[in-house]
């Protein structure tokens, strides 16, 4: 625990504090967005690495599985209230479910070959442009009247799959928009990204404590790119928030949800880019 030896009690409460918020508000935004919380809790985790000193080449990776362990627990509960509420496309979802996977396994593969930088750049890149998509097209007419038939509808899943398991992200920043845009409505989008989340979480989650297992210099209390300190403080408060969420995106008009999810995505994507750049 050397690397937390020169921090005072008080600093490292405010930590405990801040990861705790952090939960509480990836979970309210998982179910209000369907985004799986990870838009939050990977920015929030790679900045406090930073301030604790963590290794320029691990952190974000770290960040980035962290996320997708969180990930797990809190798309079940999302998932299980949007269902209830009619807003889970079961159909859609399970011919995602393959496609999905397969992108997965090749986000996973990739990360153990890709610098941290360049994981920080793709997520503050396809975050920024969903925002902007998300933002400037909020009344815009989809692009199609229906989901893209085989085999594009599961290039589609693939893409989305290996671009969230890269970013940390339950996949909702890339399914929400994707599956709006192509008039999937968008309580009905929020729902089965929701649901999407677990698909991607999963194994992505596995992936990256593979890749991380016999690596140095992570964070003390790390099982390969998984720090149990973050998982262990931001998962309770994301599953008691996932629900309160999904209420409030039941009870919230779509051009609200819309505006909300591209106003989070720009902030992330700024900070993100800071990061990397400044």
């Amino acid at each position: 625990m050397e690397l937390l030896s020169g921090y005072s009690l008080p600093w490292l409460a405010g930590l405990v504090v801040a990861l705790a918020i952090t939960g509480t508000i990836a979970g309210l935004l998982a179910g209000l967005l369907g985004v799986g919380g990870g838009i939050v809790i990977v920015p929030v985790l790679y900045h406090l690495f930073t301030l604790l000193g963590v290794d320029e080449s691990v952190k974000m990776h770290v960040a980035v599985g962290t996320s997708l362990a969180t990930i797990i627990p809190t798309s079940f509960i999302s998932a299980r209230s949007h269902k209830a509420k009619g807003n889970l496309d079961e159909p859609l979802f399970k011919s995602l479910v393959l496609p999905l996977f397969i992108g997965v396994v090749i986000g996973s593969f990739a990360s153990g070959y890709v610098s941290g930088d360049v994981l920080s750049i793709v997520f503050a890149s396809i975050a920024l442009l969903v925002a902007a998509n998300m933002a400037f097209r909020s009344k815009a007419k989809p692009v199609a009247e229906s989901l893209p038939r085989s085999p594009f509808k599961q290039i589609m899943g693939t893409f989305i799959g290996g671009f969230s398991t890269l970013m940390g992200i339950g996949g909702g920043t890339l399914s929400v928009p994707i599956l709006n845009a192509f008039n999937v409505p968008m309580h009905r989008a929020v729902g089965t990204a929701a649901a999407i989340g677990m698909v991607i979480s999963i194994p992505g989650a596995i992936g990256f404590l593979l890749n991380g297992w016999n690596v140095e210099n992570t964070p003390p209390l790390t099982i390969g790119y998984i720090n149990l300190i973050g998982f262990a403080l931001i998962v309770p408060m994301t599953m008691w928030m996932a629900p309160v969420g999904a209420r409030m995106a039941n009870a919230t008009t779509a051009a609200r949800l819309k505006l909300a999810f591209a106003f989070f995505l720009f902030i992330t994507a700024v900070r993100m880019f800071y990061g990397v750049l400044g």
